[in-house]
């Protein structure tokens, strides 16, 4: 009996077991492809030449290419920068030959659009079957946000403290101004009265009173941008500031530099004093101007715009809500980035020796700070400046007018003032001044001074004159104690520094703010306005 025929059985060949295998590496390849993509951070691996063996899409998304073009190539054929591709390089070779894993907190590439980029980064070796390391493997985090707001941060801290310096300083000065100024009125004419006036010692005085003009203007630069400078502040108009202002602006430009001006077409009401809102945009000119030497185009822009959590959180010191929203523009020579996170520090300037005081944006910096807005810039070298200032909306206020002048007539009279300086020179200065007006003057060097002063004199005492600044009482604190026994009594308060009446306590409409330095005439026209209000 023959056999039956059997079935061609084949067994299943090595090709199609591999076959197989290998269909599931590449799936597995491209399924764990894909969770590296997705993955936000920058996943690497080299090789000891320095190639990239793995990458994913965060990477070649920074470096501009593709995954494929990265594989096998090394940093240096992607970034220009040459020490970031050796920091890089000597990292990698630390990690490979010491088989420890290393913590970078923070180091830079230049991605493909030239931008500086800021990393956090893991590096750990890959350790073979002979314990040594042929790859390593990275894992950064961009941190450039992050770095970018405490830089912000530390900016603004730095600023605030050298506000805080430049406040105190302007404030001894303007007492050292003060007496400057109230001396030399008070002997130029009596120098100028005489039969033969001595002609040098005219032109000497005259000297003296220029320069401590000149003093005056830097110690209110110091002031503003320390946000301590004596304020009016209003409700006004922006818009109708600019449209004010354009002529001027014109004629501080020249003819070679065109001003192109594009204002909203609503009114924008901000709360600031008037006199430096205008020193803003005449800064700010003055500064364009400078850029442009051979010409170029000035544009200043005005909208209405409002701030959200976004917006804020992204710029410290800013505010959500409506903001009147300026843009001042340049064409000109631009600011380099290594310099521009210090322009608005007061005294740093580009310009030559002689030509520039370096307070010019700090003090555009203190009147926005001031008036509840905040100011960016950006710049490109060689492409011009943009300065973009947000003043805060006056909502539900209606415009006011300028404040009133200070009276011109009469300034002598025979009340009664009580006056607490601590500074002896310009409390000698005040009482000299007063007394050769017809006044009766009471002076007090201290708070006690003041309150014994007040205690032992018998007649009404018509103003209190007083620092507000006294060593070991606020003035406004003694003002209170003073009138507890003379209701009736007027305040007239002095300061070097104070921002405006209602930080210093003086609230009430019978309470005023002398600011230093002064001169006589300034002194008994103040005086009288707080004894006739």
């Amino acid at each position: 009996m023959s056999e039956s025929p059997q079935p061609n059985i084949t067994p299943q060949s090595d090709f199609d077991t591999h076959g197989e295998t290998f269909e599931r590496l590449v799936r597995q390849k491209a399924f764990l492809q894909q969770v590296l993509d997705i993955n936000p951070n920058f996943i690497f691996a080299k090789n000891r030449d320095g190639r990239f063996t793995l990458v994913n899409q965060a990477v070649a998304e920074v470096y501009g290419t593709t995954i494929d073009q990265l594989i096998g190539k090394t940093d240096a054929d992607f970034n220009p920068n040459e020490e970031e591709v050796a920091f890089f390089r000597l990292m990698d070779l630390e990690v490979m030959n010491s088989l420890q894993e290393i913590v970078i907190p923070e180091e830079r590439i230049t991605d493909a659009k030239g931008r500086v980029r800021w990393l956090q980064t893991v590096k750990r070796p890959i350790i073979g079957p002979q314990g040594v390391a042929d790859q390593v493997l990275g894992v950064a985090t961009d941190i450039t946000e992050r770095k970018r707001l405490e830089e912000q941060l530390r900016r603004s801290q730095r600023m605030e403290a050298l506000g805080f310096l430049a406040g105190g300083i302007a404030h001894d000065f303007n007492n050292l101004l003060t007496v400057i100024f109230g001396n030399v009125d008070m002997a130029l004419p009596r120098v100028q009265a005489q039969p033969a006036p001595d002609a040098r010692l005219l032109s000497c005085l005259e000297m003296i009173l220029s320069s401590a003009r000149r003093a005056e203007s830097l110690t209110r630069q110091l002031l503003t941008f320390s946000r301590k400078r004596a304020l009016h502040p209003i409700v006004l108009d922006l818009n109708e500031v600019l449209r004010d202002l354009r002529d001027l602006l014109h004629r501080m430009i020249g003819e070679p530099i065109s001003l192109d001006m594009s204002i909203h077409e609503e009114p924008l009401l901000i709360q600031s004093d008037p006199s430096q809102i205008e020193q803003v945009f005449m800064n700010l000119v003055v500064n364009a101007r400078d850029a442009m030497p051979m010409g170029g185009i000035l544009r200043i822009r005005t909208v209405r715009c409002d701030l959200d959590q976004a917006y804020v959180a992204a710029h410290p010191g800013a505010q959500t809500g409506p903001h009147a929203f300026v843009v001042v523009s340049d064409t000109g020579s631009g600011i380099p980035p290594q310099i521009l996170d210090r322009i608005f520090d007061p005294f740093f300037t580009t310009k030559p020796t002689g030509q520039g005081t370096g307070l010019g944006l700090a003090t555009v910096f203190g009147i926005v700070k001031q008036a509840g807005g905040h100011v960016t810039v950006e710049s490109e070298v060689d492409r011009g400046t943009d300065f973009r200032i947000y003043f805060p909306i006056a909502e539900g206020m209606k415009q006011d007018r300028y404040p009133a002048s200070l009276p011109t007539g009469e300034l002598s009279g025979s009340e009664t003032v009580l006056v607490c300086e601590n500074q002896v020179d310009v409390l000698c200065l005040a009482r000299e001044i007063l007394h050769a007006h017809g006044y009766e003057v009471l002076s007090a060097t201290s708070a006690a001074d003041a309150l014994r002063a007040s205690e032992s004199f018998a007649g009404p005492i018509d103003l209190f004159l007083t620092d507000v600044a006294l060593p070991e009482m606020n003035g406004k604190v003694l003002a209170e104690k003073l009138r507890m026994f003379r209701p009736a009594m007027r305040v007239l308060f002095m300061s070097g520094q104070a921002t405006n009446a209602s930080e210093s306590g003086t609230a009430s409409a019978t309470e005023m703010m002398l600011a230093k330095p002064f001169n006589a005439a300034r002194l008994l026209a103040q005086v009288r306005t707080a004894l006739d209000s």
